[in-house]
């Protein structure tokens, strides 16, 4: 019996090794793998692989250094002057002369941040926190060539801005679709930290549609995606890319006690980004979307007042009236479940996809309404309540004003840092609430105003009134309150 199974191995094993022979020669190597990549199961098996191996981030470095820039801030000498000759503590030890005598004629750079070119033609992204306190903007490229820049607009509600240099046949960077990102994902930061040029650093997408508090605009929109890739200060305005290289999202901040990294950043998802870019070249102001509601997240107590079975959506905690929402039918305790077939469940998840939309577009909500889902159209509306786009300088109309900037010396002598002057008044807004001409323009809903462009921007932000400070030219403070709506 023994011999007999030994004899039985012997001719299995000669016949296998017959069998291998075969298929080597008559099948080459490169063929074999070939055939069996055309079977389902291999291909599976293959992508099995390919997901466990090591991610390779030097293609999408390669391709997007050279689209990010490093962004310096200038302030004009003036402005420091100013500063020091009314500083009375200054005065005191070095004399009312030493500021000016000290201080170098040339425009000094104050700050620093990053940017990302989006066209050859020189159009840079990058945060409207980097440039808002520049009297002068200059652009640094990867290859260290340096240019002056134009500040084309900004939308401090996304702390977006748009600068453009004049230059062509520069490295553009694409962008991609931030939606479609999913949490666990790789991303690169890429940016010029600590004026540490061309850094690029790795992490993943931490978590999508988050809000963090950073953005005191009364409307603002923070719907960033949050992400462990390395951001310090300097980053802000830079790119955070796929391991495609496009881009997906504008780094905008950092979670930290020290200021600097100490484990998540925050980026501006390029989906609201580009849409603000555009707005911004095209009509010079970002063309605003909204709803008319207050919203709220849904909670257990929330959860029983609907009726609903879950915690699904966001709740409707009132409606604005003659808004897009009321006009659609929309009411007090409905829940708004998703947006043209997207489904929401946090505000600023809302908030975002809103936001990408212009005024006059209408879009598909699906409503849970006494009880029962429904589907509405609603056709989203400006900040003046009506479907159209304002263009900049509609708002100048409005209120009948012609604005400027103030002398240097008439700021020195009013002891301001800041403001703009009513240089003449016309039919308006402004002169029907009480504002004489000569009025220099301090601060416009808490926001300090240092020019006609400021000044502008906050209007157009404005939803209902406007309450402006300031003092006339013979020291007398005053306060009005516009309204806007009618």
């Amino acid at each position: 019996m023994n011999v007999r199974k030994y004899v039985l191995a012997a001719v299995g094993a000669t016949a296998c090794a017959a069998m291998g022979a075969y298929l080597y020669s008559h099948f080459e190597t490169k063929d074999v793998v070939e055939q069996a990549a055309n079977t389902n199961a291999v291909q599976t098996e293959i992508r099995t692989i390919a997901n466990y191996a090591p991610t390779d981030f030097t293609e999408a470095a390669e391709s997007t250094i050279n689209g990010v820039v490093h962004v310096k801030i200038l302030q004009d000498n003036s402005r420091q002057q100013q500063y020091g000759s009314s500083d009375p503590l200054w005065q005191f030890f070095f004399g009312p002369q030493f500021q000016q005598q000290q201080t170098p004629q040339q425009p000094r750079v104050t700050g620093s941040g990053s940017g990302v070119i989006i066209s050859e033609d020189g159009y840079i992204v990058t945060n409207n926190h980097v440039i808002e306190s520049a009297d002068q903007i200059e652009v640094v490229l990867n290859d260290r060539r340096s240019f002056p820049a134009t500040l084309i607009g900004t939308d401090p509600t996304t702390d977006i801005a748009l600068i453009k240099i004049d230059a062509t046949g520069l490295h553009a960077l694409s962008f991609g679709n931030s939606d479609a990102m999913k949490v666990g994902e790789w991303v690169l930061a890429v940016g010029n930290p600590f004026n540490l040029t061309s850094t690029v650093t790795a992490g993943i997408i931490s978590a999508k549609a988050r809000q963090v508090g950073i953005n005191s605009n009364s409307m603002a929109i923070e719907s960033f995606i949050q992400t462990d890739a390395a951001v310090n200060p300097g980053n802000s305005g830079g790119a955070l890319v796929n391991t495609h290289g496009e881009v997906i999202g504008i780094n905008t901040a950092i979670a930290s006690q020290t200021g600097s990294y100490t484990g998540y950043s925050f980026a501006v998802p390029s989906n609201i980004a580009q849409k603000v870019a555009q707005d911004l070249k095209q009509y010079g102001e970002v063309q605003r979307a909204l709803l008319g509601v207050q919203i709220r997240e849904m909670n257990d107590d929330l959860q029983k007042e609907t009726g609903r079975d879950n915690l699904d959506g966001i709740y409707v905690g009132g409606v604005a009236d003659g808004g897009a929402a009321k006009e659609a039918g929309i009411e007090t305790g409905d829940v708004i479940l998703s947006i043209n077939g997207e489904s929401v469940s946090t505000v600023p998840e809302l908030q975002g996809k809103v936001g990408m939309y212009h005024p006059g577009e209408t879009v598909k909500l699906r409503v849970w309404h006494k009880g029962k889902e429904k589907e509405v159209s609603v056709t989203l509306r400006n900040v003046r309540g009506t479907t159209g786009i304002i263009k900049f300088g509609d708002q100048n109309e409005l209120l009948g004003a012609t604005l400027e900037k103030v002398s240097d010396k008439d700021l020195d002598r009013l002891g301001l840092r800041y403001g703009i002057k009513v240089k003449k008044l016309g039919n308006g807004k402004m002169k029907d609430c009480g504002i004489r001409e000569g009025f220099i323009i301090t601060k416009a809903n808490r926001q300090p105003v240092t020019s006609p462009d400021d000044f502008n921007k906050i209007v157009l932000n404005a939803s209902e009134g406007l309450f402006i400070a300031g003092v006339y030219p013979n020291g007398k403070i005053a306060y009005y309150a516009i309204n806007l709506e009618n």
